[in-house]
């Protein structure tokens, strides 16, 4: 797939990188997972499994079920609106980086998840 170069790197680095971001701020990773297991469909074995097989972004999001209430995260990350990227997996990426920067922020986790 021809596309941006995230796309081909492996999703286990970024994920030390989103857990290294949150511990920093108080939180766990355990919440990391929690919010990728949300917007992904993933079990934590799942999840743990992409990790270790150091799964590409363009299969651990190919793969995944996808939460259908993913389209609730709005806002701006990189200075990029998350909603209004076109490309459906830099979305699916962006998303991701929306949900670990409202958890790094201190947002209650319920807030994060969307619950009503």
């Amino acid at each position: 797939m021809a596309g941006h170069r995230i796309y081909a790197m492996p999703f286990a680095g970024v994920h030390r990188a989103y857990i290294a971001k949150a511990e920093k701020k108080g939180r766990t990773r355990e919440e990391v997972d929690e919010v990728i297991r949300w917007l992904t469909g993933y079990s934590q074995s799942e999840l743990d499994g992409h990790v270790e097989q150091q799964t590409d972004f363009t299969h651990f999001f190919g793969e995944a079920p996808m939460n259908p209430d993913r389209t609730l995260i709005t806002g701006k990350v990189c200075g990029v609106q998350v909603e209004t990227v076109e490309e459906p997996l830099m979305r699916e990426i962006r998303y991701l980086d929306k949900l670990v920067d409202e958890l790094a922020k201190g947002r209650p986790m319920e807030k994060i998840l969307r619950k009503p």
